[in-house]
C-alpha cells in the first residue's frame, strides 16, 4: 500500500478531495501513455520477498518489530501481521547474469533476516500459509501497529458490518467467520515484476493473465490452513474471501471481489485498468496531497500519481498493474501476486524464470492472445491451477484441454528457454532454473504436495497441531538446505519430546476438533451409541447455530440408568433432560496449566473450547494425561530416574 501518510478516519472532505486527485492522477498517466512519457525499450525485473517469523517450536513468533530494528535496511519492511514482513529486491535490467543475480540478492536478504529472527528467538520461514497457524494468532493485539492496516482494517469492517466468512472446500471444508482483515496475514507471497511500455501494456498483460496459471500450477506451495487440507494453493482462494467485504445485494448482482483475476481482456491502454478500479472500487484510504499531477506535468515534470498508487494497493488483482519513478523516468510494471512464497528462494527463482521466459517468447512479436483463448478460460484455467496444482487440466490454444505436467513440459518448458535465450539470460543459470521446473514437474513434488504427502504419513498422530509442527520443522529445515522441493524426503517420525512440549502451552494447541455432537432434542439412545462407537466420555451438545448449550457425559448415562431409566421406558428421553446446561467452557489461548486448574477446581474431565460464542473444539482428561505422560517421559530421560 505504499508508505504515505494514511489520513486517520477520513470524512467526506477528504474523500472527495483524494478522489479529485485520483481523477486527476489517472487524467495524467493518459496524457504520459499518449506523449510517450513512459519509459520504453527498457525490460527490467524485480521482486518482493514476504516471510514468515516463527518460534523454535513452528509456531508464529511476533517479533517483526524487534527484528526489523536490528536489520536497519530499508529495503526490510513491515506487513500486516507481527508474524510477517517483507523486503524489496531491487530492479535489474533482464540480462545476462540476473537471475543468478537475483538469487544471490533473494539468498542473502533471507540470512540477514535469519540472523535478526535467531536474536530476537526465531525463525524465518517462506511458505504460502504457515501451516501452525491458529484462529487465536489472527487477533488485533498480532497486528503491526501502523495507522494504515489500523484504518484498513475499520473501513473494511465497517463495510462487511463485522463480519468475514470464508468457506473454502478441499480434503477437508473450512467454513468460517471472522471479525477482521487478519486472515489476509495468512497469506505470504514472492511477486515479481516485469516492466512493460505503455504501447505493449494491453498485450504483455494479457499474455500475464493467459500464463500465470500453468506457472502458478507448478509452483503451488499452501495446502494447509487452519489445520485444513484444502488447495494446493489455499492462499488464492484465501485472499479473495478474507477481503470480501461486499454487501448481499452486490454479491447478488455478482459484484466483483477486490481481490481478483479480472472480468475481461484489456483492449488498448493500461488506462483502462485504473479506471475501471476507480468506478468499481470505493476509495478505503486517503493521505494527504501535494500539487494536481496534471499541472506537475504540464509543467514539464514527472508525477508520482501519489493517490493512483495509494489506490491501486488496496486492489489485489492477481496481475497488477503498477506505475513508478525512477532517476526522473516513468515506467509501468505487470506485478504478478499469485506466486506463493518458498520453498525455498532457489524454488522461488525457478518459478521466476519460467515466468519471465514464457513471458519474453510468447509477447516477442504482436501476436494476441484474445485470438486464441477465450478470457473464461484463462480464468478457469487459473483456478484449476490453485486447486488441483500439477494435477490441473487446462484449456490452451484452440481449446483443447491439456494435463498441466504434459503442457509444461512438452511445450512450455522450450518455449520459456527460448524466451530467455533471447534476452542472452547465461546458459548456465537456464538450465540451473528450468531445470528446477522440469524436474519439479516431472516428480510431481511441488510443495503442496510434500506437506500433503508428509501429512499423510502423520496420520497416526491423533493431534492435528503435532502434524502440522511436525510438517513446519520439517520445512525449516529443508529450507535451510536450500535445496529444492523436489529432493526432499518424506519422514515419517514424530516431533522430538522437548519440541512437542513446546506445541502444548495452550488449549488452542491442545484440543480435539474433530468432534461428534448432538442437540438437546435427539434421543438419549442415540448419544449413548455414538460415545461407544467413538470410545468418548463426553459429547458436546449445540444447537443448530453451532452455539453450545450443554454436555452430555457417561456419567450422566449412568445415573440416568441407576435411577431406573433406560431404552425399555415409555416415553423416550431426550438429551437435554440429562446433559450438564451452562458448562464451564474455555478459550482456545488459554495457557493449558490454567485449564488444568479449572478442571480440578470445577471436579469436571472435560472442558469444550469456545470462540466468539461458538464450539470450536474439547479438551478432556485423556488429552491432559497424554500430555503428562510425555512430559514425564522426558523428565525420565533426562535424569529423573537416577535422581529418584
Amino acid at each position: 500500500m505504499g508508505q504515505d501518510p494514511i489520513a486517520d478516519r477520513i470524512d467526506q472532505e477528504q474523500l472527495r478531495r483524494f478522489s479529485r486527485a485520483l481523477l486527476d492522477d489517472v487524467r495524467a498517466l493518459g496524457r504520459m501513455c499518449e506523449r510517450g512519457l513512459i519509459e520504453s525499450g527498457v525490460r527490467r525485473i524485480g521482486a518482493e520477498q514476504e516471510l514468515f517469523l516463527i518460534d523454535r517450536t513452528g509456531r508464529p513468533a511476533m517479533i517483526n518489530a524487534q527484528v526489523l530494528a536490528r536489520l536497519a535496511e530499508p529495503e526490510f519492511t513491515t506487513e500486516l501481521g507481527l508474524f510477517n514482513m517483507e523486503f524489496n529486491v531491487p530492479a535489474r535490467p533482464l540480462d545476462g547474469s540476473c537471475l543468478g543475480d537475483l538469487e544471490d540478492a533473494l539468498t542473502a536478504a533471507v540470512a540477514r533476516a535469519a540472523v535478526a529472527a535467531h536474536a530476537e528467538g526465531g525463525e524465518v520461514l517462506l511458505t504460502g500459509i504457515l501451516p501452525t497457524l491458529v484462529r487465536g494468532d489472527l487477533t488485533l493485539e498480532n497486528m503491526t501497529p501502523l495507522p494504515r492496516y489500523f484504518e484498513l482494517n475499520r473501513v473494511m469492517t465497517e463495510l462487511s458490518h463485522g463480519v468475514f466468512r470464508t468457506q473454502i472446500m478441499g480434503v477437508d471444508e473450512l467454513h468460517m467467520t471472522h471479525r477482521n482483515v487478519m486472515l489476509e496475514a495468512c497469506n505470504t507471497s514472492f511477486q515479481v515484476h516485469f516492466q512493460v511500455g505503455a504501447d505493449e501494456f494491453a498485450r504483455l498483460y494479457n499474455l500475464a493473465q493467459v500464463v500465470t496459471a500453468p506457472v502458478l500450477a507448478a509452483a503451488v506451495n499452501s495446502p494447509v490452513l487452519l489445520q485444513h487440507r484444502l488447495w494446493h494453493e489455499t492462499r488464492v482462494a484465501l485472499f479473495e474471501q478474507s477481503l470480501d467485504f461486499r454487501s448481499e445485494q452486490q454479491k447478488l448482482r455478482g459484484s466483483r471481489r477486490r481481490v481478483s483475476f479480472g472480468d475481461k481482456w484489456v483492449d488498448d491502454s493500461v488506462v483502462e485498468l485504473y479506471r475501471e478500479q476507480v468506478a468499481r472500487y470505493r476509495v478505503l484510504l486517503a493521505a494527504d496531497l501535494g500539487e494536481a499531477s496534471t499541472s506537475v506535468l504540464e509543467r514539464g515534470e514527472i508525477p508520482p500519481l501519489t493517490a493512483l498508487c495509494l489506490h491501486n494497493g488496496t486492489v489485489y488483482r492477481w496481475n497488477r498493474p503498477c506505475f513508478g519513478v525512477h532517476d526522473g523516468h516513468a515506467h509501468l510494471r505487470i506485478e504478478n501476486r499469485a506466486l506463493p512464497a518458498g520453498p525455498t528462494v532457489l524454488d522461488e527463482v525457478a518459478n521466476a524464470a519460467f515466468y519471465f521466459g514464457l513471458m519474453s517468447q510468447l509477447g516477442k512479436d504482436d501476436d494476441d492472445v484474445r485470438t486464441q483463448f477465450a478470457f473464461e478460460d484463462a480464468k478457469s484455467n487459473f483456478v484449476a491451477a490453485a486447486r488441483y496444482g500439477l494435477k490441473a487440466t487446462l484449456r490452451w490454444r484452440g481449446g483443447r484441454a491439456v494435463p498441466v505436467p504434459e503442457l509444461i513440459r512438452g511445450e512450455l518448458l522450450p518455449q520459456a528457454r527460448e524466451g530467455l535465450r533471447r534476452h542472452r539470460i547465461d546458459e548456465t543459470h537456464i538450465d540451473r532454473y528450468l531445470g528446477v521446473i522440469d524436474a519439479r514437474v516431472a516428480s510431481g513434488r511441488t510443495g503442496a504436495q510434500w506437506s500433503l504427502d508428509l501429512l499423510s504419513r502423520l496420520s497416526g498422530v491423533r493431534k492435528a497441531s503435532a502434524r502440522d509442527q511436525t510438517l513446519t520443522l520439517r520445512m525449516l529445515a529443508n529450507h535451510r538446505s536450500g535445496q529444492p522441493v523436489h529432493t526432499w524426503d518424506l519422514p515419517d517420525d514424530v516431533p522430538d519430546v522437548d519440541e512437542w512440549r513446546e506445541s502444548v502451552r495452550t488449549v488452542g494447541q491442545l484440543m480435539t476438533t474433530d468432534l461428534f455432537t448432538v442437540q438437546p432434542e435427539d434421543l438419549v439412545d442415540v448419544a449413548a451409541a455414538v460415545m461407544h462407537w467413538e470410545h468418548l466420555r463426553h459429547v458436546p451438545v449445540e444447537d443448530d447455530h453451532g452455539r453450545l448449550v450443554g454436555l452430555l457425559s457417561h456419567r450422566s448415562l449412568l445415573k440416568m440408568i441407576a435411577q431406573g431409566a433406560g431404552p425399555d421406558d415409555a416415553k423416550p428421553t431426550a438429551v437435554r433432560e440429562i446433559m450438564q446446561p451452562d458448562p464451564v467452557t474455555v478459550s482456545p489461548d488459554m495457557p493449558c496449566l490454567d485449564a488444568m486448574r479449572l478442571m480440578r477446581t470445577h471436579k469436571v474431565g472435560c472442558l469444550p473450547v469456545v470462540q466468539d460464542g461458538n464450539l470450536v473444539g474439547v479438551v478432556s482428561e485423556r488429552d491432559f494425561i497424554e500430555m503428562a505422560a510425555r512430559l514425564f517421559e522426558e523428565y525420565l530421560s533426562d535424569g529423573g530416574r537416577d535422581a529418584s
